[in-house]
């Protein structure tokens, strides 16, 4: 028997959707596992923005596991969805392959040069591999597989016994003006089509079909292998079903107690699935859950199966730093294996986990993934020693592990931007990286970079693939002896202060109390004063100071944090440069 442990996180989003979901699964199917459901079609890169229609029933059925249910998290894989468009930015992908338009996913070539047998396998195994990294347990369904192995037989024979009724409920919220079926009577142009169709699920026609009448079910051409085809008659006794292509005008007559090479509508195929599956919990995209959409009729025709709609919240945009809202039809958006690159799993599973559903969040690939690292590092401390809140704890515990056990971490989590300065300076040479990171803290020095794996690895890629090449910081070869003979004797006081310092400040801390201490100790104050203690020039002062050190350095009058630097460079190539 199930111990349920009450949550003390009452303004946790999981555990609140966790109590709804198992008391609706013990009124629904006691004594059953707990179903939870996701559904993600591989028509391109699947984005960080797909990602949250996978990590929200996770986290609630993680949550689910932990207080001791049997739980399956459904992943289908709608690869038997009509190929829409050619994706923009794929590599290995031009536009030879729009004569694909209109078959389903796993009948379309995979991108030149992949390892996979088609277009579908190709972006379900990159998504297959993050979802790994990222610790999410789950059933794959191959919604091919399941159409064309017969498994939905009866569900298509009921559905269209049903057409009617189907009919009727879609009916209530077609437009009445320009009706699917007055455009599949004429001659189908497929560019056309594809842009009247929009580039979602969400947007595919809900079977309207030709003078025949109403039809759920959508047969793939014999002739041309595309979904271009408008059925014209179906006897219920016999299930004889007959269909032109639009295309080609290739016709035939099948039975549907034996033919695989069709499929419900979409409208009508996910209700179905709801009801076939016996799924408790799945949350919906805003595309799916607008007025008349898919997620609304799909309420209503969910009863024609015998079933009921899943409980479910409606989920937010995910955004990336400095980008407009996602969308796979634009080529270049990040997917979850970019994320994997540039942070560790846990800090991606924190950003959907400490963000209600209907939250939009962005995730950085800009600068702000140092702020972010820097919030995640607090966050832990916190936990440590006792003084995280409540809500904060539970993300915190979603973030680094599942009820199967915690995520690998970094055994060292130095900070990221850290991490990051000494990459971008040293190119990611490993025996430097090494050297500056023993520095850092010669009481506890880094002694091996096994120690700060795979933080460090992430930080490296993020510098090498993010960073802008003018952003990055390259250290002067040589001394710029025109600049230092023109300094003021100030300035050169200030130089002399702080070569004199380094080799008895020769840490990150110690070189941290130098560079903020020299322009007090010109303005006659204590390296050790503090900022109440101090006038308000004297930051002032320090401002100038470090925009000289990085002149002096870099060429620029910024760059990695300085104490960073300082140990990047060493102290006797600083000497140099500073012109000791």
């Amino acid at each position: 028997m199930p111990i349920v442990a009450q949550s003390t996180e009452t303004t946790d989003w999981v555990s609140r959707y966790a109590d709804e979901v198992i008391a609706e699964s013990e009124r629904r199917a006691p004594g059953k596992p707990v179903v939870v459901a996701s559904g993600l079609s591989p028509s391109g890169p699947i984005h960080l923005g797909n990602l949250r229609e996978v990590m929200t029933p996770h986290l609630v059925a993680d949550e689910v596991r932990r207080r001791g249910y049997e739980v399956r998290h459904l992943i289908s894989w709608d690869d038997y969805d009509r190929y829409r468009k050619v994706p923009a930015g794929v590599p290995g992908v031009d536009e030879s392959w729009a004569e694909h338009i209109g078959k389903p996913l796993t009948s379309v070539p995979a991108p030149a040069g992949s390892a996979y047998p088609n277009w579908a396998e190709h972006f379900k195994a990159a998504m297959t591999g993050a979802l790994g990294e990222l610790g999410v347990e789950f059933d794959g369904i191959s919604q091919t597989e399941q159409y064309t192995s017969g498994v939905y037989r009866e569900q298509i024979l009921h559905a269209m016994k049903h057409r009617g009724d189907i009919d009727a409920i879609l009916g209530q919220y077609r437009t009445k003006k320009a009706p699917p079926k007055q455009k599949q009577q004429k001659p189908v142009d497929e560019a056309e089509l594809e842009a009247a169709e929009g580039s979602g699920a969400a947007n595919e026609d809900d079977g309207s079909g030709g003078a025949g009448g109403y039809y759920p079910y959508k047969p793939f051409c014999g002739e041309c292998g595309k979904d271009l085809t408008t059925v014209t008659s179906y006897d219920d006794e016999t299930t004889e079903l007959s269909y032109t292509c639009t295309l080609d005008g290739h016709g035939e007559t099948v039975r549907l107690t034996e033919f695989n090479r069709g499929k419900l509508v979409w409208k009508v195929d996910w209700p179905m699935r709801w009801a076939f599956e016996g799924v408790i919990f799945e949350p919906s995209g805003v595309d799916h859950s607008s007025p008349g959409s898919s997620f609304q009729v799909g309420g209503q025709i969910v009863g024609i199966f015998g079933g009921k709609q899943p409980i479910g919240p409606m989920y937010a945009f995910v955004g990336i730093s400095g980008m407009a809202k996602m969308s796979s039809s634009k080529g270049g958006v990040p997917t979850p294996a970019d994320a994997l690159q540039i942070m560790e799993p846990q800090l991606l599973r924190w950003l959907y986990a400490r963000r209600r559903p209907n939250q939009s969040f962005k995730i950085a690939f800009d600068q702000e993934i140092q702020r972010l690292y820097d919030e995640w590092d607090k966050l832990a401390s916190k936990v440590a020693d006792g003084s995280v809140l409540p809500a904060d704890a539970a993300a915190y515990t979603r973030a680094v592990g599942t009820a199967a056990g915690e995520l690998p971490r970094t055994p060292r989590p130095l900070p990221y931007r850290t991490l990051a300065s000494v990459a971008d300076v040293t190119a990611g040479a490993e025996d430097q990286t090494l050297r500056i990171l023993s520095e850092l803290d010669p009481e506890n020095p880094v002694t091996t970079l096994d120690e700060v794996r795979p933080r460090l690895d992430r930080a490296e890629a993020w510098i090498s693939k993010y960073v802008p090449a003018e952003s990055r910081t390259l250290v002067r070869a040589e001394p710029d002896t025109q600049a230092l003979a023109a300094l003021d004797d100030e300035a050169r006081e200030s130089l002399r202060l702080l070569l004199d310092g380094l080799d008895s400040h020769w840490s990150l801390d110690g070189l941290t109390h130098l560079v903020y201490g020299v322009p007090k100790v010109q303005a006659g104050f204590s390296p050790d004063a503090t900022p109440k203690e101090l006038p308000p020039e004297i930051k002032t002062a320090q401002r100038s100071f470090f925009a000289l050190l990085y002149d002096l350095l870099v060429g620029r009058d910024t760059g990695p944090r300085l104490p960073t630097l300082l140990l990047a460079v060493g102290a006797d190539r600083v000497r140099k440069l500073l012109g000791a």
